[in-house]
């Protein structure tokens, strides 16, 4: 694998509109493809914005119709913003890809950055990402009030109903308050598209963001977890100042010393 460079779009005040880093996104992606450039890592924090992936339903929009760009990689829709590092890897990989080793490597980075700031996170099998595990549904409290005090027990409405929609029955439920319910939640989403063997798109880990942003939508798609910052599960502020040379270090770390291989293809029957 050839040496991955990273590239600055832009933070804080100079954050970058996501339609602005998408678009060059596929002029990098063009160039990695015709051998111009050598592997590259687009690292930015976005102006607040939904995007959806190709699976995305509709009922996991914002109910009050807030605009959503609908997006060419996988996974459903999620929020970019301030306090959320984004990070593009535009990686040429052996063909026929091997998506699933990419996502899995790209957790990993991710797992040992998060684990340099003290905090231990995992990945939930059949959900793609980097977790922070929560409580046994059975040692969870009584979901209460908005105080989340817990004082007065709520029957827990979604247990066993795929169609739950925290944004129909209260903040209690909301996916920004999945760490005081001591529930799974999820701290890094990832959401890749291959084109031409080169891929796109990548991830997005939350710093200190207004995690209240996700409220509004079905984050993932996943109704029975929530979300999660660094700053809030280390309960200090953290800042993407101090995440990018770290992350930086573990992906060149995991992305250049991985030992790249074609996806198997399993033999037809017969």
């Amino acid at each position: 694998m050839t040496e991955l460079r990273f590239v600055h779009l832009g933070f804080g005040p100079e954050s970058v509109e996501y339609t602005e880093a998408w678009e060059e996104q596929r002029r990098v992606h063009a160039a990695r493809f015709a051998d111009d450039i050598e592997d590259t890592c687009l690292l930015v924090e976005h102006l607040p914005v939904y995007t959806a992936g190709r699976r995305t339903d509709p009922s996991e929009r914002p109910l009050d119709g807030t605009p959503v760009i609908d997006v060419d990689r996988g996974g459903k829709i999620t929020w970019h913003g301030p306090g959320q590092l984004v990070g593009y890897p535009i990686m040429k990989l052996p063909r026929p890809v091997d998506v699933v080793a990419h996502v899995r490597r790209l957790e990993d980075a991710l797992i040992r950055t998060a684990a340099e700031f003290g905090l231990e996170t995992t990945r939930v099998e059949g959900r793609s990402g980097v977790w922070v595990l929560g409580d046994p549904v059975e040692q969870r409290p009584a979901i209460g009030g908005l105080s989340l005090d817990f004082t007065a027990p709520v029957k827990d409405l979604r247990i066993g109903d795929d169609e739950f929609d925290a944004r129909l029955n209260g903040p209690e439920y909301a996916p920004s308050n999945a760490g005081q319910r001591r529930e799974d939640r999820k701290l890094a989403a990832i959401g890749i598209r291959v084109a031409k063997g080169v891929t796109m798109h990548g991830f997005a880990v939350n710093v200190n963001p207004d995690s209240t942003w996700f409220d509004r939508i079905i984050p993932c798609g996943i109704r029975d977890a929530g979300v999660t910052s660094l700053s809030y599960e280390l309960g200090r502020e953290i800042t993407i100042a101090e995440v990018l040379p770290v992350l930086e270090r573990h992906l060149k770390d995991v992305l250049e010393q991985a030992e790249l291989k074609p996806r198997e293809i399993e033999p037809a029957a017969g």
